[in-house]
C-alpha cells in the first residue's frame, strides 16, 4: 500500500508513522508537512531512510495533487490545532483547517483515491461537568473557539464531497492525546517539562475543566481499525474514557515527579475555556472491535514523564520560547 501521511512530523501524525513502519512493512509512506513550529524535524530521524519526506503546504494544490496521485490512501493530519494560538491569530487555522482540506478533497476527487480524516471531538462544543451526557456520532456541531469551528468545516467538506462527488472518505474524532513527541505547549508536555527546568506547573482558571484523555498509541491503532474496517462515509468517535479534570492532571505529574502535590500555580483562564468534553466511542467498539490498551491514565502519565525526562534534546531548544510566549498572556491569581 502506497501511503500519504500528511502532518506526519507533528505530534499525532509521527506517532502513526512509527508505528506503522514497525507494525506494516508492506506499507509505503510519503509525508508531506509545512514544518511549522508544531513540528520537529528529528522525529522522523530514526526511519528517514525508509520514507519519503516532502516539506510543503497541504493548501498548496501544486504540491498536493502529484502526492494524492501517486497514493493508494491519503491519511489527514495536517491541522492548527492549539486554541490559545487560535485566539491570537486564526489565520492560519483556516488556511489549514479549510482551505487545506479542501484542497486535498479535490485531489483524491479527482484521483479516486481514498482519504481519512482526522478530526478532533471539540466540534461538539462543550458540557456541563455534571451532565452524564457523552459526545456521539450524532451530537450536534457546536464549536466554540477559531480552531474548533475551522476543524468542524473541515468535517463538514469531507461529508458533502462524499455525498455529492461520492469521494471515498471516513472521518475520526478523537479526545486528547498525550504521549512522545508532544509539543511543550500543550498541557501535559508543558507541566512535565515545567517541573524537569524547575518552573512551577500552571494551572488554568479554577482548574475542573476535563478532558477526556487518550494515549497516542491508542488513537492511531483505532486509526488503523478504521481504515482497516470502518464503512465508507462513516464517521467514528475514538475515546478511551479517561475523564480527569486539568487539576489533576496536574497534581498527579507533581507527585509523580517526587514533587509536593499543590506546588503549582493558578493563572489567568483562556477565553471560551471549554467545560468539559467526553467521549462515548461504543460504535467504534462493537461494531469495529477496537479496544484501547493504556487503560491506566497514570501509568501511561508515568510512561510520558519518563519519555521527557530522557529526551531533553527532543524539547528543551523550543522551552524558552514557549513559556516566554505564554507569560505575556497568562497571569498568577
Amino acid at each position: 500500500m502506497r501511503m500519504l501521511v500528511t502532518g506526519g512530523a507533528g505530534f499525532i501524525g509521527a506517532n502513526f508513522v512509527l508505528s506503522t513502519l514497525a507494525t506494516r512493512p508492506d506499507v509505503e509512506i510519503t509525508v508531506l508537512d509545512k514544518f511549522t513550529y508544531a513540528a520537529n524535524p528529528h522525529t522522523l530521524d530514526p526511519v528517514a531512510q525508509q520514507i519519503r519526506v516532502v516539506r510543503g503546504d497541504i493548501a498548496d494544490a501544486i504540491v498536493v495533487d502529484p502526492l494524492v496521485a501517486a497514493a493508494d490512501l491519503v491519511v489527514n493530519f495536517a491541522a492548527e490545532s492549539h486554541n490559545d494560538r487560535s485566539l491570537e491569530d486564526p489565520s492560519s487555522f483556516v488556511d489549514t483547517n479549510l482551505v487545506g482540506t479542501f484542497t486535498l478533497l479535490e485531489a483524491v476527487r479527482r484521483h479516486g483515491v481514498r482519504l481519512h480524516h482526522i478530526s478532533t471531538d471539540e466540534v461538539y462544543g462543550d458540557l456541563d461537568l455534571d451532565d452524564p451526557a457523552r459526545f456521539t456520532e450524532a451530537t450536534a456541531y457546536d464549536p466554540s473557539s477559531p480552531y474548533s469551528a475551522t476543524k468542524a468545516g473541515s468535517d463538514l467538506l469531507v461529508r458533502a464531497w462524499v455525498r455529492s462527488f461520492g469521494v471515498a472518505a471516513t472521518i475520526s474524532n478523537c479526545s486528547n492525546n498525550y504521549g512522545p513527541y508532544q509539543h511543550v505547549e500543550k498541557l501535559i508536555p508543558r507541566q512535565i517539562t515545567n517541573v524537569l527546568t524547575g518552573i512551577r506547573p500552571k494551572v488554568y482558571g479554577d482548574g475542573h475543566n476535563v478532558r477526556d484523555w487518550i494515549h497516542v498509541h491508542d488513537h492511531n491503532d483505532a486509526v488503523w481499525t478504521i481504515i482497516d474496517r470502518g464503512a465508507l462515509g462513516q464517521t467514528y468517535l475514538i475515546g478511551a474514557d479517561g475523564e480527569v479534570d486539568n487539576l489533576t492532571v496536574v497534581r498527579d505529574i507533581l507527585e509523580l515527579m517526587g514533587r509536593p502535590a499543590d506546588a503549582f500555580d493558578f493563572v489567568t483562564d483562556r477565553p471560551g475555556h471549554d467545560r468539559r468534553y467526553a467521549i462515548d466511542a461504543s460504535r467504534l467498539r462493537t461494531e469495529l472491535g477496537w479496544t484501547p490498551r493504556y487503560t491506566d491514565f497514570r501509568s501511561g502519565l508515568a510512561d510520558t514523564i519518563d519519555w521527557y525526562a530522557t529526551h531533553r534534546q527532543w524539547w528543551e531548544p523550543v522551552k524558552a520560547g514557549v513559556e516566554a510566549s505564554y507569560a505575556k498572556t497568562q497571569h498568577t491569581l
